[in-house]
């Protein structure tokens, strides 16, 4: 078998980095923990940076003159925000640095059947998004919803023109699953991206779900993923 030359296993890792959102979300973060973050993102070179709103300026500050984009979450966890407020929490975000919006869904609005309350809550994001050059991807808590309901926020993320679906917060009962993946991906076509995120830890979780329509994987341990990526380009 062909020994892979450093610079192929390199690109190798460096192609997966690029679809992870380095996430760290707890409430308990520091500032310490987040410069860590910072410095994993631009040395592996991962999408993103996923972190609170509060650390949005140091985030900015710490991964700039990287190619690694700031993304930070909006009516985070519940996504029971008020609708103006998730458009100021957007705005202030995008003005401190992000470039990137994790959004909530109103979660309620969606299982009482008001579509529209639902639309108006998630246009209202993404077009405080575009307006500031930022994208913005929508968090559906998939765990928290019937097969009816998963296809209705589809609908509506898709309605609105924002960029991304995304299967969780991190924070709900269950995280991503193939299944949900690829039903998300079967109601949005093929122009929408999708993420990821709640559970995946490993190189085969990312490749499930890569392989079920995922565009992005918003994780804590993409660190060990490349790792993981590199030691298996090895062998």
């Amino acid at each position: 078998m062909k020994v892979p030359r450093k610079d192929e296993i390199a690109m190798r890792a460096e192609d997966i980095a690029k679809l992870i959102d380095h996430t760290l979300l707890k409430p308990e973060a520091s500032t310490g923990q987040i410069r860590a973050l910072c410095e994993e993102a631009v040395r592996f070179g991962f999408a993103s940076v996923c972190i609170n709103p509060c650390y949005v300026p140091l985030a900015a500050d710490l991964v700039r003159g990287s190619a690694v984009k700031v993304c930070t979450v909006v009516g985070f966890p519940l996504g029971a925000t008020l609708p103006p407020v998730k458009v100021f929490e957007t705005e202030h975000a995008i003005k401190n640095g992000a470039d990137e919006i994790d959004m909530v869904i109103n979660i309620g609005a969606l299982k009482s059947g008001d579509d529209e309350a639902l639309e108006a809550d998630i246009c209202g994001v993404v077009d405080a998004s575009h307006r500031g050059d930022a994208i913005c991807k929508v968090i559906l808590e998939m765990a928290l919803l019937t097969a009816e309901e998963k296809v209705r926020a589809c609908r509506a993320a898709k309605n609105c023109d924002a960029d991304y679906v995304k299967t969780s917060t991190g924070f709900g009962p269950g995280g991503a699953t193939v299944e949900d993946v690829a039903l998300m991906r079967s109601i949005v076509g093929p122009g929408m991206g999708i993420k990821a995120a709640g559970g995946i830890r490993t190189l085969t979780d990312l490749k499930k779900m890569i392989a079920a329509g995922a565009t992005r994987i918003g994780s804590s341990s993409g660190v060990k993923i490349i790792e993981e990526a590199r030691r298996a380009a090895a062998e």
